[in-house]
């Protein structure tokens, strides 16, 4: 089944201010075919890495977007010089800001009930959320976007484990917003020694740690399977370390899968996330995560007649448009059946200097798409995108049905039928799927000496 997947363009209004930022593509150009790998993807709405660090051109008017160099009334009065803990974002210390904040929200009475704390806010949410079988699964809307936001996480995962196998054996691994456990079995293909899941959400971890010991049960008897602890608490507020059973414990990987966002509400809370994953790395050890692209949310809100955007599958809404400070930017993120809670933007050049602190060094930042189009190009990445059914098939079979019964969802794949190199069914993406996945970018930091 050849890959294709669904990259859906965008609205009219985003595909003006692709041309008018990027003069190196064709403004009409929509489908490039890499014929090593038999895939078709389209090329409208690719946002390098570069390209969102880069001030927009001058005779670019139609669209702002957030860039590195993009107006301080939009991303903050003042840079973060992150050497002083202190001065960040607005010219007032953030901590008297806080304080103030608090204060002015206090309730009058004292029979009010306190109102519950963003993270308090995502803990509740993740723990309400049922465990489902695969069966259930299998009928989601996103069935699809899922499996292949799952195969990025295994090729991620997978490409740094090989990278520290190459100089040791015994890998210890910190899973920093563990859930459910759902990356338990990529750390049982990765031959860890010792895992340590944390999570905000109790009830996630115990289920994560009963994951764990039926994998353990399931095993046979001489399966080397990794050990793990299981910590419940909130990284953004308190010091993981002090938690550990081995107090001197140090992490080779720390893993951050679609959950460092929730720390940037403030300076203190981003800072402390980052201790956590980065102050008991090795020397040579990685950060590793995925997170949602700021310069694509704000590109996409900014294209929007709204202060919202988004199609049948998840909606992103803004509290106010035009403003983006450095801390406290929340956004409503809704995936189907799946996710409904407040988010803040990581404005992602911040996050750098912010690591540094911790004596890390980016060493990999990729969009989805892009990092799609590398991997893609490996015959192995190729047959695991297949056997973790990450695309559907196009198309459908007499004895199935497309998840989408929106006909332009596959107008791509439609149109790649006709072409000779192509062999059907196809595998693919709809395009609502694609517009949800595509606003997230992967990361690699490594620890300096």
């Amino acid at each position: 089944m050849s890959e294709v997947p669904e990259f859906g363009k965008k609205r009219k209004r985003v595909e003006e201010a692709d041309s008018a930022t990027d003069k190196d593509e064709k403004a009409n150009s929509s489908i490039n075919v890499l014929d090593t790998t038999n895939v078709a993807v389209s090329e409208d709405g690719k946002i390098s890495a570069e390209e969102a660090n880069r001030a927009p051109s001058q005779d670019s008017k139609k669209e702002p977007f957030v860039t590195a160099e993009d107006d301080r009334s939009k991303l903050g009065k003042e840079y973060c010089d992150t050497t002083e803990k202190g001065e960040v974002g607005a010219s007032e210390n953030p901590r008297l800001e806080n304080r103030k904040r608090t204060r002015d929200s206090e309730p009058d009475s004292e029979h009010v009930p306190a109102k519950k704390t963003h993270t308090e806010a995502v803990a509740a949410h993740y723990n309400k959320l049922e465990e489902v079988g695969l069966e259930q699964r299998s009928m989601s809307r996103i069935f699809y976007l899922r499996n292949f936001n799952n195969w990025i996480k295994s090729v991620l995962i997978g490409e740094f484990l090989d990278k520290v196998r190459q100089r040791k054996q015994n890998i210890t691994v910190l899973d920093l917003g563990c859930g459910k456990g759902g990356d338990l079995l990529k750390w049982r293909k990765g031959r860890i020694s010792k895992l340590v899941c944390t999570d905000i959400a109790e009830i996630s971890v115990q289920q994560c740690k009963q994951r764990y010991m039926d994998m353990r049960n399931r095993g046979r008897s001489n399966d080397r399977i990794f050990s793990a602890e299981f910590i419940t608490a909130d990284s953004t507020k308190e010091l993981l370390s002090k938690k550990y059973s081995d107090r001197n414990m140090c992490f080779d990987i720390c893993s951050c899968q679609f959950v460092y966002h929730y720390s940037f509400e403030t300076y203190e809370q981003a800072d402390m996330m980052l201790k956590n994953a980065c102050e008991r790395l090795c020397h040579g050890g990685y950060f590793i995560g995925t997170t949602p692209d700021s310069y694509e949310l704000v590109k996409r809100l900014e294209a929007s007649q709204t202060d919202s955007f988004g199609n049948e599958v998840y909606t992103v809404k803004f509290q106010k448009k035009g403003e983006y400070p450095l801390f406290g930017c929340k956004y409503d993120f809704n995936l189907e059946g799946v996710v409904n809670v407040p988010e803040f933007l990581v404005y992602f050049p911040l996050l750098v200097e912010m690591a540094r602190k911790y004596g890390m060094k980016l060493v990999y930042r990729k969009t989805f798409r892009e990092f799609y189009e590398e991997k893609i190009k490996n015959e192995e990445h190729k047959m695991l995108l297949k056997q973790m059914q990450a695309l559907e098939q196009y198309p459908a079979d007499e004895h199935s049905k497309l998840v989408s019964n929106t006909k332009d969802d596959y107008e791509y794949a439609e149109g790649c039928k006709n072409d000779e190199k192509m062999k059907l069914p196809l595998g693919t993406l709809s395009k609502s799927e694609w517009e949800a996945t595509s606003i997230y970018l992967i990361f690699a930091f490594e620890k300096q000496l």
